[in-house]
């Protein structure tokens, strides 16, 4: 099968902005992206201010920051990106050794984009970085993607083929678990499930995610689950993340935003174990 054509989602040579209190995590973080993205402009900062002095002399096309720098916060680094003339949708990613406690707490602003959590390794990141600025499609991955409603199922499924995986749609939780009982001793018969929360059935998609981690026994890199829901209540969204979600996409779906996470979950399964980020 032809790739997809991904030039709508790509820059081919991106310029990203790293910023953080350590010059050898500073290094390693570069040293990675330029073997991993031979064309990046890596843009080293130590602090809130060398950020906004790098924001001030040029664009820049995704930032990563740690939580705490040695002149501020990361949320700081956020704000002065939404700030800057013209880099208001830049991403921008925490990289966090607390990312699930922080993610559970909902104590990010919606200036972040994004976060990784550091336990995943240099690779991770490095793998996390290309999927917003150099996305690649990964061929006949397989998703379950689980959405009641049939106008906006066709809609997202056509995002993920555009993007080429192999989609199979369910409209309800029951059906879904038929599909996965029915492979179910050969291990996960997809690569990731794709479910809305709330569904009209007996069973929503909280219910689904509790199967898949409880009665399956699927762990999250084992089959990645990512939850779409429009409900912007955090009690709500740190319930799902701790029953077994890898990710939320919040509604509306924005195609970006949704095959770059789909794609992250898809590279991240299929890597061995990487050495921590200090």
């Amino acid at each position: 099968m032809k790739p997809p054509n991904l030039r709508h989602l790509v820059n081919e040579s991106p310029r990203v902005m790293v910023v953080d209190g350590s010059r050898l995590v500073r290094k390693l973080i570069g040293d990675v992206l330029s073997r991993e993205l031979p064309n990046v402009d890596v843009v080293a900062c130590d602090g809130v201010g060398a950020a906004r002095n790098a924001l001030a002399a040029g664009h820049v096309d995704l930032v990563t920051t740690s939580l705490v720098l040695p002149d501020g916060g990361g949320m700081e680094v956020a704000r002065a990106v939404r700030e800057a003339a013209g880099q208001a949708y830049v991403p921008v990613i925490v990289v966090s050794g607390n990312v699930q406690a922080d993610l559970e707490s909902r104590s990010f602003t919606e200036d972040i984009t994004d976060y990784f959590d550091k336990a995943l390794g240099h690779n991770a990141l490095a793998a996390f970085i290309r999927g917003y600025v150099q996305p690649q499609p990964i061929p006949g991955a397989r998703v379950l993607y689980v959405e009641d409603s049939r106008v906006v199922a066709m809609a997202t499924k056509r995002m993920l083929e555009h993007n080429g995986m192999l989609v199979t749609h369910a409209i309800s939780v029951e059906d879904a678990l038929l599909v996965l009982e029915a492979n179910r001793d050969d291990g996960p018969a997809f690569d990731l499930v794709l479910t809305d929360v709330y569904l009209k059935g007996k069973l929503e998609g909280s219910d689904l995610l509790d199967r898949i981690r409880n009665d399956f026994g699927y762990g999250k890199r084992r089959l990645p689950v990512l939850v779409m829901t429009g409900d912007a209540n955090a009690k709500n969204q740190s319930e799902l993340l701790r029953a077994g979600a890898n990710d939320l996409v919040l509604k509306p779906i924005e195609e970006r935003l949704l095959v770059t996470k789909a794609l992250f979950q898809l590279r991240l399964s299929r890597m061995p174990e990487q050495p921590n980020l200090q």
